[in-house]
């Protein structure tokens, strides 16, 4: 499936927002999540169905200053 990562086109084998996290090895609880500009919920990951051309944005927290 093609997907839009973080405005990358990607191809993944992904059929679902936590499939497609663990398949690019995000990792963590402190991940913020989106489908076409639509915010999903950490519980939710398993149940977001992804389609072919969609938009996905992960933000990880970082330290620093």
């Amino acid at each position: 499936m093609k997907l839009v990562v973080n405005g990358e086109p990607q191809d993944v084998a992904a059929q679902s927002l936590d499939a497609l996290l663990r398949e690019l090895e995000f990792e963590g609880e402190w991940l913020a999540t989106a489908v076409n500009g639509e915010l999903v919920r950490s519980p939710d990951r398993w149940a977001c169905r992804l389609n072919d051309g969609d938009r996905v944005e992960v933000l990880t927290p970082r330290q620093g200053g």
